[in-house]
């Protein structure tokens, strides 16, 4: 195999991070905490990032970019939200500054203490609402639907690529509404939006729900969320949307004027998802041999392998593999000819293999006689020999059935490993075996501390789409009208 990759089973921590780097997705950089995203990484998140911003456009939503920094004070403002993200801050306290004061050629270093200090954005709630402070006055300014591309800075102790870093790449979408159910019904709106992404895109499948109160954002009344079990039976949060109500309108003194004339608050959302999405669509389908990649978040959908001896067979088949390229583009496949002639056609295999390239074309110089070529899929590691005429066809209808596969497969997997629970006993047993556990909650903080703190489980999300069912809570036996989803998580 060109990188070796350890198993899942053997060490799944290792084996995720084998791959991110060995794959070339991104690797750590000399700031501590930081990462450097790769091209082939940053090619799948342009991916990414290119389908939700059409998807955001689609649903009304406009770009813009609001500062970096952001004043101390403004945390200040919203008492849960400076809670909430007062031990993750980055604070730039000093300036330093070259220059001729005197203009005689004299350069002076000067250095010295900003009259209020700077929050590098962890997120850009504070300076948004400071904005649409201006941009508001009346209810025909209503509703503002507004998108912002951008990094975010949260200080991390404990690191890992693409899952937990200090910087991150992200979206973060901020909007303001004249009423309450206007901002409720966006924050619903959002939260679909994504789970449409990371299912029919990502092909991961995903549980809609809110949080609880312990777990909401910072300053959010309400937090919906989607949720996906990894194949190490650990949850991760794929994004969330949360309904703020008047909370930062409030804190900045947003104000309309309605359709009455009369003053009143301006209701708020923000949603957000970010290069956490890379790890999941890691973690979600990748195996021993690397990654296994959806195509239609896949940078190079066929990798074509002209296999032969000699300058005059490399000639022969690359002509032939640049004929079937041009045919499969026509179709809007994307394919990479890889006629190197410094590596064995077994080390291209492994690497690409490693690299999650969805579909593989061998064409040798029998198969060049024959017409033929051998496709292999990645997501099955199957093999089968297909006759060059009508391969742009067939390439495109396997890409569908990998997409589609990929996504079953997740999903049977999440399926196996979803167990509902009845007894705070059988809760402690199964969430050591990994999954989403199904159980009762009395609703109240001291129980759901009390599961965390003795089984390091958190409450993922009480289900939106299922039905109410009577029963009690597993821990205390006071009454419950829902089951929740508890695991643990990234």
């Amino acid at each position: 195999m060109a990188k070796e990759v350890v198993s899942r089973k053997e060490n799944y921590s290792l084996w995720y991070n084998n791959l991110v780097t060995k794959a070339d997705l991104a690797e750590n950089s000399a700031v501590r905490g930081c990462m450097v995203i790769k091209p082939y990484g940053y090619a799948i998140w342009e991916k990414m990032q290119g389908t939700l911003d059409k998807m955001f456009k689609d649903t009304g939503h406009v770009n813009a970019y609001f500062p970096l920094f952001i004043p101390k004070s403004f945390f200040s403002r919203e008492a849960s939200h400076v809670d909430g993200f007062a031990k993750e801050c980055a604070v730039v306290t000093h300036y330093r500054l070259k220059n001729d004061p005197d203009g005689n050629g004299v350069i002076v270093d000067q250095e010295a203490k900003l009259d209020e200090e700077l929050v590098v954005r962890p997120t850009s709630e504070t300076i948004i609402w400071n904005t649409y402070k201006s941009w508001i006055q009346s209810y025909r300014d209503l509703p503002i639907l507004c998108n912002q591309w951008a990094n975010v800075v949260r200080w991390e102790m404990r690191t890992r690529l693409f899952l937990r870093t200090a910087e991150f790449l992200w979206q973060e979408g901020h909007t303001a509404h004249a009423t309450q159910q206007e901002a409720i019904d966006e924050a619903e709106k959002m939260i679909h939006v994504y789970a449409d992404f990371v299912q029919n895109w990502m092909g991961v499948p995903v549980i809609i729900g809110k949080k609880s109160e312990s777990e909401r954002f910072a300053g959010a009344v309400d937090t919906y969320a989607i949720e996906a079990l990894m194949q190490d039976g650990k949850a991760l949060q794929a994004g969330t949307s949360h309904f703020l109500g008047q909370n930062f309108a409030k804190a900045f003194d947003v104000q309309f004027a309605n359709k009455d004339g009369k003053l009143d608050y301006v209701w708020a959302t923000s949603w957000g998802v970010s290069t956490r999405l890379m790890g999941a669509l890691i973690m979600a389908h990748s195996d021993d041999n690397g990654l296994i990649l959806p195509p239609k978040l896949a940078p190079i959908h066929v990798v074509i392998i002209p296999i032969y001896k000699g300058e005059e067979e490399l000639n022969l088949l690359r002509s032939q593999s640049k004929i079937l390229k041009k045919k499969m583009e026509e179709r809007g496949i994307i394919v990479k000819i890889d006629d190197r002639d410094n590596v064995r056609s077994g080390f291209k295999f492994a690497e690409y293999e490693l690299k999650g390239v969805p579909v593989r074309l061998a064409i040798g110089p029998r198969d060049y006689q024959n017409g033929t070529v051998e496709v292999a899929r990645r997501d099955t590691l199957e093999k089968q020999t297909v006759l060059q005429e009508g391969i742009a066809d067939y390439v495109s209808n396997l890409l569908e059935e990998i997409q589609v596969n990929i996504f079953k497969k997740a999903l049977k997997f999440r399926e196996e490993n979803t167990h509902k629970v009845d007894t705070y006993e059988e809760f402690k047993k199964k969430i050591e075996e990994g999954g989403f556990i199904l159980a009762h909650w009395d609703g109240t903080s001291e129980t759901e501390v009390k599961v965390k703190e003795e089984t390091k489980a958190t409450i993922r999300c009480i289900p939106l789409d299922m039905p109410e069912e009577a029963g009690v809570c597993m821990v205390t036996g006071k009454p419950s009208k829902q089951r929740v989803i508890f695991a643990r998580s990234y």
